[in-house]
């Protein structure tokens, strides 16, 4: 007897540690364990791609527990349109957090003026008064992004002037409505747009100007574009982006973080396994189809992505590190600072369960897509002598409910990926 409650005793003190240092782990960040995030915006959003990004990363690499993920894109939305359908929508999912991104329409496509600025800013404004009405902590204001300075094209609102320029423009005094606005209500800001803009400025004096970053249509960003989106957010939901830190001593044992554990230690080669994952990228060096092009031109890894090896009991002036099937040579400085797993290394070990969570997630969002937009938000639109209909009232009450419960499976499934992944780092001299 004195041992099982012994046992248990361990168990109950293992499990208060781990909610303790999730606890202390997000205490600077906005997620916090069981938060419930709505990302909500326009067709950019709908695109279900930095909301993608950006589920895949609370869920596998934020460390903090039982998140849960909603996207709300609607295509060719303002800022007045969500401000009508917010607590009819959000009322299903009940968010605690929900970041925002308006201003690529509400620009209207030509040359800011004030009139643009007070519809967008009453607007804007509403939202986020409605919001905390509907249980929502807290909101990630965030500024609309940026268009292409080649693909966006000639348009004729801008007559002489580089219509890529002046909408650009625009777009940056939308960008400071939100940033005052996200100040006055003491929220979150998310600078999509710098971010995008000086992602476009590095990316395409290294590759072309023929690397679309805001898409070639000029607006709708392809993966790479959609990642500098995610990153902004990111960054403004407060994450913390140290992933782990593995500490392998050649002359003594290796040790590793929460959320990796060391298997076994031998002659510089580690064996560990890891149940929180970097994020991970796709496609190759120089296609805007993909996000690994974006990242050399975008402090993703630096701020948000850190995985850092570090080496002590090194003799030589240099050793090789081979993880997953990469080997690559580093000095002994290096390795004793630490060097960021992965930024040095183009794949890793976690990057086919990585895919296997992004299309689970994808899957969800789809579907959340159509609960939303031909669903839920249809209930506003009942003739009037239908809203004093109770028994059909309660039919669509029913629809709705079991339509979330097929969303709440989806978003299991996605959880489901989430297994522990084993790999293997060697250092050689």
């Amino acid at each position: 007897m004195k041992v099982v409650v012994s046992m248990a005793l361990r168990v109950c003190l293992w499990a208060i540690g781990v909610a303790a240092a999730a606890q202390a782990m997000a205490a600077d960040s906005l997620v916090q364990p069981g938060s419930r995030v709505a990302i909500v915006g326009d067709s950019i959003t709908e695109q279900k791609l930095y909301s993608k990004y950006i589920e895949c990363y609370l869920l596998a690499c934020s460390g903090v527990p039982d998140v849960r993920v909603f996207q709300y894109g609607w295509s060719g939305e303002r800022a007045p349109g969500f401000a009508a359908r917010l607590e009819n929508d959000l009322a299903g999912f009940k968010p605690t957090i929900v970041t925002l991104c308006y201003g690529m329409n509400d620009g209207s496509y030509q040359p800011y003026n004030d009139g643009i600025g007070k519809t967008y800013e009453d607007a804007m404004r509403d939202i986020l008064k409605k919001l905390p009405t509907v249980g929502v902590k807290n909101v990630v204001v965030g500024s609309p992004g940026a268009v292409d300075t080649k693909f966006f094209g000639p348009r004729p609102n801008f007559g002489t002037r580089n219509s890529a320029e002046g909408y650009n423009e625009n777009l940056s005094r939308l960008r400071d409505i939100d940033k005052k606005l996200a100040s006055e209500h003491q929220q979150a800001f998310a600078n999509v747009h710098d971010a995008m803009i000086e992602a476009m400025k590095r990316a395409k004096a290294m590759l072309g100007e023929d690397y679309d970053v805001c898409g070639r249509d000029g607006f709708h960003p392809g993966p790479n574009g959609q990642l500098a989106m995610a990153y902004a957010f990111l960054k403004g939901l407060g994450v913390d982006g140290n992933i782990g830190e593995i500490t392998v001593d050649l002359k003594g044992a290796a040790n590793a973080s929460r959320g990796h554990s060391v298997l076994s230690s031998a002659n510089g080669k580690v064996e560990l396994e890891s149940t929180r994952w970097p994020f991970c990228f796709e496609g190759d060096a120089k296609s805007s189809n993909g996000t690994r092009s974006i990242v050399p031109f975008l402090p993703f890894n630096e701020d948000l992505n850190r995985l850092t090896l570090k080496v002590k009991g090194l003799d030589g002036s240099k050793a090789k590190v081979s993880w997953g099937t990469e080997t690559k040579e580093f000095t002994r400085e290096q390795l004793e600072k630490g060097i960021n797993l992965n930024a040095e290394f183009s794949q890793t070990p976690f990057d086919g369960a990585f895919q296997k969570l992004s299309g689970a997630v994808a899957n969800k969002q789809n579907f959340e897509t159509y609960l939303i937009k031909q669903v839920v938000t249809n209930h506003r639109n009942l003739p009037g002598e239908l809203k004093s209909d109770d028994e059909l009232i309660g039919a669509l009450r029913t629809v709705t409910t079991r339509l979330h419960a097929r969303q709440s499976a989806l978003d299991a499934e996605a959880r489901k990926q989430l297994l522990p992944v084993k790999h293997t780092l060697a250092i050689s001299q």
